[in-house]
C-alpha cells in the first residue's frame, strides 16, 4: 500500500510514458525507412539511366530518349525522401540558440510550438497543392508520356510525412520527458 510521499505511483506514471513515447516513434520510424528506400531507389535508377545513356551515346551514337525527361518524375521523390528523413530525425534546419538557453518546461512549449507551426505549415501547404495536383493530371512529358501527377504526388508524401512527424512530435512533447539542450559539438556538421 503506498505512503504519502511513495515514489511508485510517479514511477509507474513515467513508465507507461515511455512505453506511450516509444510507440510514438514507431511510425516516424517507418517513416524515415520509406524516405531511405525512396532516396536510394531514385537515387540508384537515375544514376543508372544516366550511365546508361552516357554509354550509348559514346559507343552507338545515340542515347535513351527518356533518359532526359525520367529525372522531371524522380528528382522530386529523391527530395521528398530527404526531406522526411530529416524531418524524422529531428536534423532539418533549425536554429536551437534559444530553446537550448532555456530550461528543459520552457524548452519542451518551444517545441510543442514549433511542432505545432510545422503541422499547421505542412497541412496548408497540402491543401493549397490540389489545383496543381488537379492540373498535373493532364500534362504529359514528351518523350515517356508519363503523367506529370507522379512527380508532383511527391509532394502530399513529403508534406503528408511532415505532418505526421511533427503531430507526433507535439504529442511526445506533451507527454513524454522535456527535450535536453543540444549540444553543438555532436550536433554540428561542419
Amino acid at each position: 500500500m503506498p505512503v504519502a510521499g511513495d515514489p511508485t505511483p510517479r514511477m509507474a506514471d513515467r513508465g507507461r510514458a515511455r512505453t506511450l513515447s516509444r510507440s510514438l516513434r514507431a511510425p516516424v520510424t517507418v517513416l524515415e525507412w520509406s524516405g531511405k528506400i525512396i532516396a536510394a531507389a531514385t537515387l540508384v535508377f537515375m544514376f543508372g539511366a544516366l550511365f546508361v545513356n552516357v554509354l550509348l551515346r559514346y559507343t552507338m551514337g545515340s542515347g535513351i530518349p527518356w533518359a532526359y525527361e525520367i529525372h522531371a518524375v524522380l528528382l522530386p521523390w529523391l527530395v521528398a525522401g530527404g526531406i522526411v528523413i530529416a524531418a524524422a530525425r529531428g536534423q532539418n534546419i533549425s536554429i536551437s540558440l534559444i530553446p537550448d538557453m532555456t530550461g528543459p518546461e520552457v524548452r519542451r512549449i518551444i517545441m510543442v510550438a514549433v511542432n505545432l507551426t510545422i503541422l499547421v505549415i505542412a497541412v496548408s501547404v497540402l491543401w493549397s497543392s490540389q489545383p496543381i495536383l488537379k492540373a498535373s493530371q493532364f500534362q504529359r512529358l514528351s518523350t515517356l508520356g508519363i503523367k506529370q501527377i507522379w512527380g508532383y504526388s511527391s509532394l502530399v508524401y513529403a508534406f503528408a510525412a511532415m505532418a505526421v512527424i511533427a503531430a507526433l512530435d507535439v504529442l511526445q512533447g506533451l507527454i513524454g520527458p522535456a527535450p535536453e539542450a543540444q549540444d553543438p559539438t555532436k550536433s554540428s556538421l561542419s
